[in-house]
């Protein structure tokens, strides 16, 4: 993820302008992809407790990435899609900043300061920012998924949450701060997987691409090696991605824990349910990859060339 030395027009962005430009980032290509997260959420609540055998729910069933996109259109409005967006907002602001914006510096720290690291300290690089951006970011994802998951049908019962801070002091009221926190193990384990596997693919395509002189260090390539990030992440993260949605998003009492979670799932509906939402994760993680690693990589480069007209700049007289 880190600055190519192939361009020479930029000089390396400093540890802050990282972290700034993944929030950033993140946050665009939330904005674009979050109708897909919707259609993932839901796609994989299916089955629960409340939902008929074959995946009802109040008269209708999900069936696919665009039938699903569809459904809740028809049936709920256009702005179900994007429910739990200012969430997932908040999110990416302080998830993103930390678990890409801190890479380089943790994989420099594994590396010992050498220029061009091995798999291991990539790995352990993900893994570590993986972990801390959880840390922060538990609550708002919570509330991201509930609002996701939550049916808005006339008919349904009433909705869990009506808006973002409503459903922060809800949770915090019925079910305690660990409330906020539930399923974390699970997101940790999620994220280190998902860190390594996209941060960690993503740098190794980016750095095989310019090495081989394949492509320049700009948006082609930032496309290329954002989309191979996007399937591999998917392909590795769908099962403990399920299985974080459904703890999450269970009522208090449903699932002792997210062992106990995936077990029941298990049993109840097969190893085919961890594999639930598989298209809409391929397609928002693919396409999340694609406009989140482009607009880092260019929000990255016009801070620096910002940075450098200021210092340009004369000054007062």
């Amino acid at each position: 993820v880190g600055s190519s030395p192939g361009h020479k027009t930029d000089r390396t962005p400093s540890v802050a302008v990282k972290i700034f430009s993944a929030g950033s980032a993140g946050c665009v290509a939330d904005l674009v992809t979050f109708p897909l997260d919707t259609a993932k959420v839901r796609l994989q609540v299916q089955g629960e407790s409340g939902l008929s055998p074959k995946g009802q729910r109040a008269g209708h069933r999900y069936r696919g990435v665009f039938g699903t996109i569809y459904t809740l259109v028809k049936a709920e409005g256009p702005a179900s899609l994007y429910s739990g967006l200012v969430a997932g907002l908040h999110r990416q602001t302080c998830f993103a900043s930390v678990r890409i914006g801190l890479y380089d510096s943790m994989k420099e720290l594994y590396s010992g300061g050498t220029q061009h690291a091995g798999i291991l300290p990539r790995l352990l690089a993900g893994c570590t920012t993986g972990a801390m951006a959880v840390a922060f970011a538990q609550p708002t994802d919570v509330v991201k998924v509930r609002f996701q998951a939550q049916s808005r049908l006339p008919e349904s019962s009433a909705k869990r949450y009506s808006g973002t801070l409503e459903a922060y002091r809800t949770i915090a009221r019925d079910e305690g701060l660990r409330g906020l926190w539930k399923g974390c193990l699970p997101n940790v384990a999620r994220n280190a997987i998902v860190n390594c596997s996209e941060l960690v693919t993503y740098d190794i395509i980016k750095e095989l691409i310019l090495k081989y002189g394949l492509m320049t260090d700009n948006m082609p390539c930032h496309f290329t090696a954002g989309f191979a990030a996007g399937f591999c992440t998917t392909v590795v993260a769908s099962p403990v991605d399920v299985v974080k949605t459904r703890y999450m998003n269970s009522v208090p009492g449903q699932y002792s824990s997210a062992v106990h979670c995936a077990l029941t799932m298990q049993f109840k509906e097969g190893p085919t349910a961890f594999y639930k939402g598989f298209m809409p994760s391929f397609l928002r993680l693919g396409s999340w990859n694609i406009v989140m690693f482009v607009s880092f990589e260019q929000i990255k480069r016009l801070v620096v060339r910002l940075q450098r007209s200021c210092e340009a700049s004369p000054g007062p007289a």
